[in-house]
């Protein structure tokens, strides 16, 4: 028997009586009543593409899932995916595809993590069906095995601009899931009894995650408006949707309302307290090790304090170290191999409902292949960390396009967005246990390189505040920078020292929120003159982020040093003095301002 298939035993037991029938019928066309009402009277929206799904939303919410109703936040309750923000729909997602991912990453929080009944449902759009994410994600839950999860395929013919290149083909969808590894049905999206069978067979199979290709038609049950190509986001004329929703009215025999089945309470209830550093680090003042390194030692140490801490990696963990978390914690590790977008939707997928403390970790400059996923999470207002390695030109042997040279741009425009760039192991660990309970997006910073440690096991470190790491009555320069350029900014302060010049030195720490404070005291005290550096395109960067600190203020001069040109494989000793953001250009940008 093929997996599309159904014994006559199997939908028997799952069939519904003929009152829940058409109770559910009748609640799909009140849906689309309420689709066309809304739409028109905001003048905006896609009454025609609400229609296609009105009852398979009807079977699912009034049928299928367990969930209470006055408690839309229950943790017992089973999850939906759509592409719209309401009640008992948990993530903003767009409609490019975007969607499966978080389903993925809840279902896998379900089945791993909480081992609890709830189930996870995602409607998709068949035209999103053309994102490569979609895949990806079908990829990830077929490896997983994650059989609380279900996919609906409402698959209605039409795109935007006109038809979709599969159409109406639903066997197409059938065979590509299938190939997938997915259990796979095949169903009239009309038939709500046909439906509610569907959805029983799902809850029967184990092993795998179960997809449900519904042939649907786009404006069904309206007049010269089904399957039509000329009706994507377009509200009905008020006398046509008057019209429209009498004739749908005429079909509605019943006034009963059902009232879904309640969640079984197995999903213990979490609370994700403030994460703070239990012991103190145990790194030494000059002891020299890479930041990305310390990120891997930093979540292993903090998976060790508390369970709900998760790690994502994209087939990157010998280089990002989140093998040193795999290790300690393999049941908390998630492999998504080389497939950003889908890493960071099941990222945010599991940061819902604040059941884990996500960490996904990887190069940076990978994470520009998700940035829609990334926005689209900060927009949701979702709790999740993301630490990228191998940032600017000291990478060394690597080539350029592993080399993350616009990544604070990137993360900078993202509202709300907390960027960690630390310079050494000390620093590097606080900014990790700080991005645990910071609300809201982290990016965290890290380098390949390995820097000397320059703080105290006991320093202290908080979100906004910068570092002055040296200083003294005489200094008549401000150099400001972070990570390896730091240390540049630290050699090139000892140089010039020797020539009776003094200038002072400051950690950004966190590039957003940035430290103005600190940075206009410090101009001030040195004459205005601020000098800035950065493993970094000028663009979007730490020289930027200062200008616009102290854009309002009179008689201060900002010289930007960063990464001017695409960048070329390089020995680490190269790059910086290659690219003019080494200690002997600080040293001579120092000696140019002081003469200006």
């Amino acid at each position: 028997m093929s997996d599309s298939e159904a014994s006559p035993e199997i939908l028997e037991e799952a069939k519904p009586d003929e009152m829940t029938v058409q109770v559910l019928r009748d609640m799909a066309n009140r849906l689309r009543i309420h689709f066309i009402k809304t739409t028109c009277a905001s003048s905006s929206g896609h009454p025609t593409s609400c229609s296609s799904a009105a009852e398979i939303m009807s079977v699912l919410f009034f049928h299928t899932m367990r969930y209470k109703q006055t408690d839309p936040e229950n943790p017992n309750n089973d999850r939906f995916i759509l592409s719209k923000k309401l009640s008992f729909i948990d993530m903003a997602i767009g409609w490019l595809g975007q969607g499966l991912g978080a389903a993925c990453g809840m279902a896998y929080t379900g089945k791993y993590f909480d081992r609890a009944s709830y189930r996870v449902f995602c409607l998709l759009g068949d035209g999103e069906s053309s994102e490569g994410s979609v895949w990806e994600a079908l990829a990830f839950a077929a490896y997983h095995s994650l059989d609380n999860l279900v996919l609906i395929f409402d698959v209605n013919r039409l795109g935007h601009g006109g038809t979709l290149p599969v159409e109406h083909c639903i066997e197409a969808y059938q065979k590509r899931c299938k190939a997938f590894g997915w259990n796979t049905y095949v169903v009239d999206g009309r038939d709500v009894e046909a439906l509610c069978q569907v959805f029983w067979q799902a809850t029967q199979v184990k092993g795998k995650p179960t997809a449900v290709v519904a042939k649907t038609f786009k404006g069904r049950g309206m007049p010269n408006v089904e399957d039509a190509e000329s009706w994507y986001g377009k509200p009905m004329p008020k006398e046509r949707a008057d019209a429209i929703i009498k004739l749908i009215e005429s079909q509605i025999q019943t006034n009963r309302n059902l009232v879904p089945e309640l969640p079984i309470e197995d999903a213990r209830k979490i609370c994700l307290i403030d994460t703070k550093m239990t012991c103190p680090s145990l790194y030494k003042i000059d002891e020299k090790m890479s930041t990305r390194k310390v990120c891997g030692l930093a979540l292993a140490k903090l998976g060790r304090e508390n369970e709900r801490v998760i790690v994502l990696d994209g087939d990157t963990k010998n280089s990002t170290f989140s093998e040193l978390f795999k290790k300690e914690h393999p049941e908390r590790f998630i492999e998504c191999f080389i497939a950003e977008q889908n890493m960071v939707n099941v990222a945010l997928g599991c940061a819902i409902r604040s059941r884990t403390i996500p960490f996904a970790n990887n190069f940076a400059a990978f994470w520009t292949r998700a940035y829609d996923q990334i926005r689209k999470g900060a927009m949701s207002h979702l709790n999740l960390n993301l630490i990228g390695s191998h940032c600017g030109v000291y990478t060394g042997e690597d080539s350029p396009s592993q080399m993350a040279l616009e990544d604070l741009a990137m993360f900078r425009a993202i509202p709300k967005c907390t960027i960690f760039y630390p310079s050494d192991a000390v620093s590097t660990e606080h900014a990790v246990y700080l991005a645990a309970s910071t609300k809201g997006l982290c990016f965290i910073r890290a380098s390949y390189a390995e820097t000397a440690v320059i703080y105290p096991p006991l320093e202290n470190f908080h979100i906004g505040q910068a570092k002055v790491v040296r200083q003294s009555t005489n200094d008549k320069v401000v150099v400001i920078a972070a990570g390896v350029c730091l240390h540049e900014a630290l050699l090139a302060a000892t140089e010039l020292a020797e020539e009776d010049i003094y200038v002072r030195v400051i950690d950004l720490f966190t590039i957003k929120p940035l430290d103005s404070g600190t940075i206009l005291l410090n101009a001030k005290a040195t004459g205005g003159r601020i000098i800035t550096v950065e493993d970094h395109y000028p663009e979007g960067g730490i020289g930027e982020a200062v200008c616009a600190a102290v854009s309002m203020e009179k008689d201060i001069l900002v010289h930007q040093m960063a990464v001017s040109r695409m960048p070329r494989s390089r020995r680490t000793d190269e790059p910086l003095d290659m690219f003019g953001i080494s200690a002997s250009h600080i040293v001579v940008a120092v000696k140019c301002i002081l003469v200006y």
